[in-house]
């Protein structure tokens, strides 16, 4: 497959208020490495390789495990996650698959448990974020290095 566009060179201006939004978290509370497992696993649902590829590594070099970031994909079948991870977890797959069946109360309540309102919110913006740069990186063909 081949890039189609270099978004970065044609539109500097949307990719600068797309990392503007990243550098929003820096602002929050959470750890990095559980930033990374939200943006590995919403880019394994969107099918994005480009930015699996680099989130992957860039959790390695947090020091994430390969035993977690290979299990990511079926995270609720292992005890490898802590319960903030999980619901952490569960809530990207629900705002990123969000025209399924929306952010049920289930989710929302079991977010609620481990975040407060600000973090949840945060989150939601990090989850909005990750799907950003997977829908302008699939949609340009752009591949791993």
């Amino acid at each position: 497959m081949e890039q189609r566009i270099n978004y970065m060179e044609i539109a500097p201006d949307l990719v600068k208020l797309i990392r503007q939004l990243e550098m929003y978290k820096k602002q929050t509370e959470f750890d990095e490495k559980l930033i990374e497992l939200v943006k590995i696993r919403a880019s394994q649902l969107n099918k994005c390789a480009y930015c699996i590829n680099m989130h992957t590594k860039d959790a390695r070099l947090l020091g994430e495990t390969e035993q977690r970031i290979y299990c990511l994909s079926t995270w609720w079948e292992t005890d490898f996650y802590t319960e903030k991870e999980k619901a952490a977890l569960e809530l990207t797959e629900a705002v990123t698959q969000i025209a399924e069946q929306g952010v049920p109360d289930s989710v929302y309540q079991k977010v609620r448990q481990q975040f407060d309102e600000k973090q949840y919110i945060d989150l939601v913006g990090l989850i909005i974020t990750i799907n950003c740069w997977n829908r302008l990186s699939i949609a340009n063909h752009n591949v791993p290095d």
